[in-house]
């Protein structure tokens, strides 16, 4: 297992420009009333969660055209459906990391395997204490399997990720559709959590699931995966003397940056994954 490291703070350049909200958690608005209550918009066909505060500032240059109404109906402010002000909040959500992880046959595949155990080791014990969780996909041969199910727990992925087969031929739909199904079920479970894939293949699949050609197969599937909103990150397994630009089309399909193997370490994955995270908060 690769080499995993205590989490720190980051301060590149790039880091400071990335980063908003130092150590902290990703937040999103949420739609429940929970969370923190941050400004008010008017409130439309939805007069729920109402913020009295701004209600009555939208209302309040009104009151002298609405005296007489105040006056018929004996009350000190006269208040519209036009004024009413919905809350706006935001939460603090959970952050999901996917690894979805090309383990066919390749000269770089023990590379590969050694920096995504490291990452994902580190980025657990950064997520201690909080609900964060990583998970990781491994498709090889014909079919793609969930190794490590999402989870914040050191000791169920320390155990997951002691033996993962390698090998065959390279089933890239598969891997991306499981992606797609393991974030879809969490969605469902936890409508608000922030879920983040980190691809790490050559782009080269060669199995179909379908009578599709196996590229065009995959790119309709990272569409997919694109239009649920889920943001992408390719490592692009192949290397430069031979690279055909197929985890760049990729990346591009999936809306998502695109690093190169050079870059693959398991220092340098957890930070590409944190800046990522960060960015987004």
């Amino acid at each position: 297992m690769g080499s995993t490291f205590a989490p720190r703070r980051l301060d590149t350049d790039l880091d400071r420009l990335t980063r908003k909200h130092a150590g902290r958690r990703s937040q999103t608005r949420t739609d429940r009333k929970r969370g923190h209550y941050i400004r008010a918009r008017p409130a439309g066909e939805k007069p729920e969660d109402i913020a009295f505060d701004a209600t009555l500032r939208a209302a309040a240059p009104h009151q002298l055209e609405r005296k007489e109404e105040a006056t018929l109906k004996d009350v000190a402010f006269a208040v519209h459906k036009e004024d009413l002000q919905r809350k706006v909040r935001v939460r603090r959500a959970a952050n999901l990391v996917l690894f979805v992880v090309d383990a066919s046959w390749s000269m770089a595949v023990a590379e590969r395997m050694t920096a995504t155990k490291g990452a994902i080791m580190s980025l657990l014990t950064d997520a201690y204490q909080r609900r964060d969780r990583v998970g990781l996909v491994v498709f090889q041969k014909d079919r793609a399997v969930l190794v490590l199910p999402p989870t914040n727990s050191v000791k169920l992925a320390q155990t997951a990720l002691a033996d993962i087969p390698v090998g065959g031929k390279t089933p890239l739909s598969a891997g991306l559709l499981m992606a797609h199904e393991v974030f879809m079920r969490e969605r469902h479970v936890h409508p608000d959590v922030m879920p983040l894939m980190i691809l790490l293949t050559d782009g080269a699949g060669n199995v179909s699931l379908t009578d599709l050609p196996p590229q065009e197969e995959a790119h309709q599937i990272a569409a997919q995966i694109r239009e649920a909103g889920i943001r992408s990150v390719v490592i692009n397994m192949e290397h430069a003397a031979f690279d055909q630009g197929l985890a760049k089309q990729l990346a591009q399909h999936l809306e998502g940056p695109c690093y190169t193997l050079g870059d693959l370490k398991a220092d340098a994955l957890y930070r590409a994954v944190k800046l990522e995270l960060e960015g987004n908060a």
